[in-house]
């Protein structure tokens, strides 16, 4: 059989490229909210799943389950580690954690043990919102990871995972931002936040030892009724 030479366009989007891997980055599934009226900043870094966050992680488990996967990744934070699990373990794998893949928390240099709008004042809070909204950056956020840095870290940590994986499948399970701010970064944009991944959302990039392209975002069909939440 000839192989053919790849085109320009092939080679632009790492198509018929020997060597090539796929990338799949998986937002974890829905967190058990913490009560907004008798919380505090430290109760909304690090909730576990709802019951049907557990639901949405073995449904995206289940639909990667037919695929080869050679490594799994998570952040520490356990929404997304026990979303990594629940997708690992069909492939006799347990999840590598990498803190860096943590989600941006906002006013985290801040007390725990504080609303932000006890420190800031409500009016500096909502107008802070109000500012994210039009500019969607999260540089509008005082004592909050600056944008650079987020991107930074989570460039660093995702482009970590793959090195050295020619031609092999590595699954990430992460965050919404995280994954929104690494795209953002590839594609070129200035913001940070520019579309809202579903919970357990699927995004699959292929990448070579010197790039990575889009290749689909927003898997939800293995979410059906129910599951399907933002």
């Amino acid at each position: 059989m000839t192989t053919r030479e790849p085109t320009p366009l092939d080679r632009l989007f790492l198509n018929h490229i020997d060597g090539t891997g796929q990338l799949i980055l998986v937002r974890h599934g829905q967190q058990q909210w913490p009560d907004p009226e008798t919380s505090v900043s430290g109760d909304w870094v690090d909730p576990p799943l709802s019951e049907l966050g557990r639901r949405q992680a073995t449904a995206v488990g289940e639909y990667l389950a037919g695929i080869k996967i050679d490594a799994v990744y998570s952040s520490a934070l356990a929404r997304a580690h026990d979303t990594g699990k629940a997708i690992a373990g069909h492939h006799d794998l347990e999840p590598i954690v990498r803190p860096e893949l943590r989600e941006i928390q906002f006013y985290g240099d801040l007390p725990d043990d504080k609303r932000a709008s006890d420190i800031l004042g409500a009016d500096v809070v909502k107008a802070t919102g109000n500012r994210f909204v039009k500019e969607r950056r999260w540089d509008v956020y005082p004592a909050t990871e600056s944008s650079l840095s987020f991107r930074r870290r989570v460039a660093i940590e995702i482009e970590a995972a793959i090195a050295g994986r020619a031609g092999q499948t590595v699954v990430i399970a992460c965050h919404g931002g995280v994954i929104n701010i690494y795209l953002a970064e590839l594609l070129g944009l200035a913001v940070d936040m520019f579309f809202r991944p579903a919970h357990a959302s699927v995004h699959r990039l292929t990448f070579s030892a010197e790039r990575q392209v889009v290749t689909s975002l927003g898997e939800v069909s293995h979410l059906v009724g129910d599951l399907h939440t933002i």
